[in-house]
C-alpha cells in the first residue's frame, strides 16, 4: 500500500549548461522539505561532441552530469507519485533529449501506469520571450495523454508572483547567466507544491481517510 506520508517524486530533466540542473536541485530541496522521497534524474545527451565543443559550459556540465547524476529510467516514472519534467526551450518546445526519453513511455501508458500521477514542468530560455510558457505547455502535452494530473504553480506563492509565470518555474539566461534567487525560490516552491499534491493523490489512491 502507498504510504501517503512520504510521496515519491522523480525530477527528470535535461540541462546543457547547468541552469536546468540548478533549478532541478532547488525543486528537489523543496520536495524533500515537504516530506517526499526524491529521485533527481537526467536524460541522455544526444548532441555530438563537435556541437558541444562550441560551448565550454556545455562540455563542462555534460562531464559533471555524467559523473554525478543518474540517468532516468522508465522504472523511475512507474515508481513515482509525482513527476517534474525540466527542459530548456528549443524553439518554443522541449529539447530533443527530453522528448526522446518521453517518447519511450508508450509501454507504461498502455498499461495505465502513468495515469493519476501528478505532473509539473519547468524551463529556461536565453531571452524573455524565448518560449518559456509554450515550452512548459508543450512538455505537458505528454501528461495529458498519460492521463496524469497536470499541476501548474499559479500564483500560490510570492516567488511565482515575482517571476510572473503561473505555468512553472523558469529562468531567463541573459548572456548565459545562472538562475537568480527568484528562479531558485520558484523552483523550490514548485517542488514543495508537487510533493504536497502528490501526497494527496497517493492517499486518495490508497483509500486513506486522511485525503
Amino acid at each position: 500500500m502507498v504510504d501517503p506520508m512520504e510521496p515519491k517524486i522523480v525530477i527528470v530533466h535535461y540541462s546543457s549548461t547547468g541552469n536546468l540542473y540548478r533549478l532541478a536541485e532547488a525543486m528537489q530541496s523543496g520536495a524533500i522539505a515537504a516530506g517526499a522521497e526524491v529521485r533527481l534524474r537526467r536524460v541522455a545527451e544526444l548532441a555530438s561532441p563537435e556541437a558541444m565543443a562550441y560551448n565550454p559550459k556545455w562540455v563542462e556540465h555534460a562531464a559533471f552530469a555524467a559523473a554525478n547524476v543518474a540517468l532516468a529510467t522508465l522504472d523511475d516514472l512507474a515508481w513515482a507519485d509525482g513527476i517534474a519534467l525540466g527542459t530548456p526551450t528549443r524553439f518554443g518546445g522541449p529539447a530533443a533529449q527530453l522528448k526522446q526519453f518521453l517518447d519511450q513511455t508508450g509501454g507504461l501508458w498502455a498499461k495505465g501506469q502513468l495515469a493519476d500521477k501528478v505532473v509539473t514542468a519547468f524551463t529556461s530560455a536565453s531571452t524573455t520571450h524565448g518560449g518559456l510558457e509554450s515550452t512548459i505547455l508543450a512538455t505537458l502535452n505528454v501528461a495529458y495523454h498519460w492521463g496524469s494530473i497536470i499541476l501548474p504553480v499559479g500564483y500560490t506563492h510570492a516567488a511565482f508572483h515575482a517571476r510572473g509565470n503561473p505555468y512553472g518555474a523558469s529562468h531567463v539566461a541573459v548572456n548565459g547567466s545562472e538562475p537568480d534567487e527568484i528562479a531558485v525560490a520558484a523552483a523550490n516552491q514548485q517542488g514543495h507544491r508537487l510533493a504536497t499534491v502528490a501526497r494527496w493523490a497517493a492517499a486518495g489512491r490508497a483509500g486513506s481517510p486522511d485525503v
